[in-house]
């Protein structure tokens, strides 16, 4: 950039951002670049001052590409965070995939959602359970399909666990072709043709487990989706009837239940290990919701910083040894007017 006021270098704008993050002073970016004219800041973080302009433009031209092999680098240097001996024993990497939406203004035409009123952004996310730390982290409009993200996320030899939003049969396929194996919720309708029936030690009874079978899923039409049989594991979930679950309409899933006790249907390819075993493996992908507050309530980051798109996915971050995911968002209730 020729104008002087408008210099501004990657490192520099990373260690802006990363300022932002973790300093609940800074709500927006006009505040960011302000702070960056403070000689104290200047010297503590190594950066001169900058222009608005300079940051709002930063989004669209420094490569993110750069920073793959930095973030390789810090996962090799993330520290277990859960010490479950179950997990440890597992010879595959737990990774639990969901995705939550982000809040944006009726002017950013490409984040779809409900309606021309009500926008968002949706944050899809692929988390390591054991470290702790995001793996692979995408943004889109707020109506893309999970799915079709998560294909994209799909590495061999890990155990991915899905909540019922991702239930298809053909993508459990996608993710046994992958080299890795699935634990996925299912919809209660599910069809399946019976092959055997697994035992159910007290281990398992004292899980919830109340059905262990191998069938072929699927109804005829379906059942070539996947090439091999599959377990279906049956979990009675037993509440606190002084806590009422309360129904969202707008998260367009319809298999959402309000009542405190009630069943549910678990599938995976993994014919050996134990039923409470895979339970337990399930019950871990509520992490990711833990992470999603923390990232939204803790952190802050509840819609985008930037306009355009591809400011929004500006720059991929994933940091694992700090355990935060950057996905220049703003912490502020309100937009910079001029952005």
């Amino acid at each position: 950039q020729q104008h002087h006021n408008r210099k501004l270098h990657f490192d520099q704008y990373l260690t802006l951002m990363l300022c932002y993050f973790f300093n609940p002073v800074l709500t927006s970016l006009r505040g960011i670049q302000q702070a960056s004219t403070i000689e104290v800041v200047q010297k503590k973080l190594g950066i001169k001052s900058t222009s608005l302009g300079a940051l709002s433009e930063a989004s669209q031209v420094f490569d993110t590409e750069l920073l793959y092999p930095l973030i390789k680098k810090l996962a090799a240097r993330a520290i277990p965070y859960e010490k479950d001996p179950r997990l440890k024993a597992l010879q595959q990497n737990l990774i639990a995939v969901d995705g939550t939406l982000l809040s944006a203004l009726p002017r950013m035409l490409w984040a779809l959602w409900l309606d021309e009123q009500n926008r968002a952004a949706k944050l899809h996310l692929a988390l390591d359970i054991e470290n702790h730390v995001p793996v692979e982290a995408r943004i889109t409009h707020g109506n893309a399909s999970e799915k079709m993200i998560a294909r994209d996320f799909l590495k061999s030899g890990a155990l991915y666990v899905f909540d019922a939003g991702y239930a298809e049969y053909k993508f459990i396929q996608d993710v046994i072709s992958a080299g890795s194996s699935v634990i996925m919720r299912i919809k209660d309708n599910a069809v399946w043709d019976e092959i055997s029936s697994n035992p159910l030690p007290k281990a398992a009874k004292d899980a919830g487990v109340t059905k262990d079978i191998v069938v072929r899923l699927g109804s005829k039409s379906k059942q070539n989706d996947i090439d091999e049989p599959v377990r279906i594991i049956e979990v009675f979930h037993k509440g606190d009837e002084t806590i009422r679950r309360k129904s969202r309409v707008s998260s367009k899933k319809t298999y959402r239940t309000t009542d405190t006790d009630y069943t549910f249907l678990l599938v995976t390819d993994r014919m050996d290990l134990p039923a409470e075993v895979i339970v337990l493996y399930y019950r871990y992908r509520w992490q990711i919701e833990i992470f999603f507050r923390w990232f939204k309530c803790i952190l802050g980051c509840q819609h985008l910083l930037a306009h355009s798109e591809n400011g929004g996915n500006h720059p991929d971050l994933l940091c694992p040894y700090c355990q935060y995911a950057h996905y220049h968002l703003d912490r502020s209730q309100t937009y910079e007017a001029n952005i």
